[in-house]
This record gives structure tokens, C-alpha cells and sequence, in this order.
């Protein structure tokens, strides 16, 4: 929330470069394409900036906020904004099309067969033609729609949550319902993750859930001292990771039993990622954070916030440090899975993320 995005290299520990907009990032993670960082602020602009050196390239006005995670596919860059629209421009910063809902879009969008999906605070999840913004279908729920990290689709089922308390299961192709399942108050807005049939989600009741995700029955439930709003828990190592609002990252084995805990000193609203056997995220107590596999902390770096502020997901800072390369999601471990779906370079250092999901969109760059 100090309007800046930072560069960190974290086998040094240090900051590269920042690059500061004129509004707060919330929400609003890096998106990584041929060396160029593109993300969204509260004032209203998309930026590109340099990989290298931090500079702005150019920017895109909106007419609001911005805090939905951009999309890129085909040399096109695709998000929502708070003034009602869903928008589609160029590399260059041109439009190419905008979509008019009936409330503010903080939900960030996915590509699928050449349809964009996302949602809308109107409570649709809206289905349209990715290179024409024609409406395809569209899909009503109780309540507002804010998952601020890509939508997860597997086997051609969109996964989704919404404020009315439900998590959707819905036919990707024609948007019909095919399930869904009830949390507790509070409403929705994190990001599942699936492995091996399996559902795992965080949800504002505190609750972190394993549902089956051909039926939406639920297997078994975890349950801590505050909301979890989450961008989708990590799943390696045959370990769920996963933060939540009482200060601590959780890890669990497969079962639903607490393995260890670590607090952070602050709200985890972030996703947890793992490079080389080590954890990252950020937290409400305005740091990032590196943890060994069992918990231990390594380091922390600082940003120049001096109150507890949202920090974007760790693995959004994480990608400003590294090289993109064309891909479609696919599962390459039975064992190991993250979210970035991306090569990550780090100096000398190189490791292959792998998604959650044997998902069937393609990506090729890469509110509490």
C-alpha cells in the first residue's frame, strides 16, 4: 500500500529496483510478458514497466481503480476496472476493446478456448468472445464476485467463489451450473487450488476446506482463528501451505492435521509459493518473507511501509525478478505444484514452477 512495485532479489536479499504509481497496489499482481512487468494501480493506470530497470514504458488509463491481476495471451493484455468495465488492449498500451458491466470488476480474468471469463460485483460471471468482447454467456450468482487472482479451470470445469457464500463448479463451455458448495458467513473471494480430484479452499468463515470436485461433497475441514483469504493454497511435497488472517502461514499434511504453524507478525493474505525448497509471502506486517520447509524462518525484506498494509501475493513480487517463457499449464511432478506456472531465473539459480492443475487454458508469458 505505499503505491510501490518492488523488484527483489532474494538470493542476495536486496532490493533492485521500485517503481512508484500514484495510487495504492491492492490486489493487483505483477504479470510478467518478453521482459516487461504490466500491473495495475489505484490511480486508475495499467502500467508496463522495464524488468531491468525499473522504468515505466508506458501506461494505460481506465476510468477507476484497478486491483485485478492482468491476463496476457496472444500479445494481449486483458482486466477489469472499478469503473464497470472489462478491458483489451495491445503490448503497446492501445485499446482493442471494452466490455461494460453493471458494477465495478475486481475480479481478475482467464482465457479459455478463446473466451474470456470473469467476474463482476453485478454478481455475473461473465463469458465473452476474448478478441471481440462480445457477451457469450453469462452466469448470476447471490452475491458480488471478487477473486482477484486467475480463475482455475481443470478438465473444463470453472472453479469460482462469490459473497453470496457459495463456491461454483460451472460448466466452462456453456456456463451451466454443475455445482455448488456452501461456507460459512462472510462471503468469498479467495482462489482453489485442485490436486488429484481434490478441491483445497480458504474461505472468510476461517475454515480451509477439502471438497471433492466432481461432487462438491465435503472430505474434511481445517479450522483457524481468523479469516483465510486466500490466492490459492500451494500443495508440494505431499503439504498443503496457505496463510490466513490470524498472522500465521499453515502447513498441513493431506489429511486436514496441522503439521506447524508460523506467524508472521501479520495478516497472510497472500499466496505461499516454493523455490528451491524454500517458502515465500508477504504479510500484513509489511514484510516478504523466506521460510525453510519446516517452518524456520531464513530472512525478511521490508518494504517502506511503515503501517500494516496489504502486501501483494509473494509469488506476484516474486515474478518482477523473473524471465517468462511460453507454456500451457500442465502437471510435470505428481508431487510438486505451485502457482506461477513460469520459468524463474535468478542469477545462476533456474527452477520450473508447476501449476496446480492439469488446467486447459494456455498461458504464454507469462480486497479484503
Amino acid at each position: 500500500m505505499d503505491n510501490n512495485v518492488y523488484a527483489v532479489d532474494i538470493i542476495k536479499k536486496e532490493e533492485i529496483w521500485r517503481f512508484r504509481t500514484n495510487g495504492r497496489i491492492v490486489d493487483s499482481s505483477p504479470k510478467i510478458s518478453n521482459g516487461i512487468v504490466y500491473i495495475g494501480s489505484f490511480d486508475g493506470y495499467l502500467y508496463a514497466i522495464d524488468t531491468a530497470s525499473g522504468n515505466c514504458l508506458w501506461r494505460f488509463k481506465s476510468g477507476g481503480e484497478i486491483n485485478t491481476t492482468p491476463f496476457i495471451l496472444d500479445n494481449i493484455i486483458y482486466f477489469g476496472s472499478r469503473d464497470s468495465y472489462v478491458y483489451a488492449i495491445n503490448t503497446d498500451g492501445k485499446l482493442l476493446w471494452r466490455f461494460k458491466t453493471g458494477d465495478a470488476v475486481v475480479s481478475s480474468p482467464v482465457v479459455y478456448k478463446g473466451n474470456l471469463l470473469i467476474g463482476s460485483f453485478d454478481g455475473y460471471l461473465y463469458c465473452l468472445d476474448a478478441y471481440t468482447g462480445r457477451e457469450v454467456w453469462k452466469f448470476k450468482t447471490g452475491g458480488e464476485i471478487e477473486t482477484d487472482y486467475t480463475l482455475l479451470i481443470n478438465n473444463g470445469v470453472l472453479y469460482f467463489a462469490s459473497f453470496d457464500n457459495y463456491l461454483y463448479a460451472l460448466d466452462a463451455d456453456r456456463g451451466k451450473e454443475l455445482w455448488r458448495f456452501r461456507t460459512g458467513k462472510y462471503g468469498n473471494c479467495g482462489i482453489p487450488s485442485i490436486h488429484n480430484g481434490i478441491i483445497y479452499y480458504g474461505s472468510r468463515d476461517g475454515i480451509f476446506y477439502a471438497i471433492d470436485a466432481a461432487t462438491g461433497k465435503e472430505l474434511w475441514r481445517f479450522q483457524t482463528e481468523k479469516e483465510i483469504i486466500d490466492k490459492g493454497p500451494l500443495i508440494a511435497n505431499k503439504k498443503i501451505y496457505f496463510g490466513a488472517g490470524d498472522g500465521n502461514v499453515y502447513c498441513l499434511d493431506m489429511d486436514g492435521q496441522e503439521v506447524w504453524r508460523f506467524n508472521a507478525n501479520g495478516s497472510v493474505y497472500t499466496s505461499v509459493i516454493e523455490h528451491e525448497n524454500y517458502l515465500y509471502f508477504g504479510s500484513w506486517g509489511c514484510y516478504l518473507y523466506c521460510i525453510a520447509m519446516d517452518g524456520k524462518e531464513v530472512w525478511r525484506f521490508a518494504t517502506s511501509t511503515l503501517q500494516p498494509a496489504y502486501l501483494p501475493p509473494a509469488f506476484e513480487l516474486w515474478e518482477t525478478r523473473v524471465k517468462t517463457e511460453s507454456q500451457s499449464w500442465e502437471e510435470k511432478e505428481e508431487d510438486k505444484y505451485s502457482r506461477s506456472g513460469v520459468v524463474i531465473e535468478f542469477g545462476e539459480y533456474k527452477a520450473k514452477s508447476e501449476y496446480t492443475t492439469k488446467s486447459e487454458y494456455t498461458s504464454r508469458s507469462e480486497y479484503k
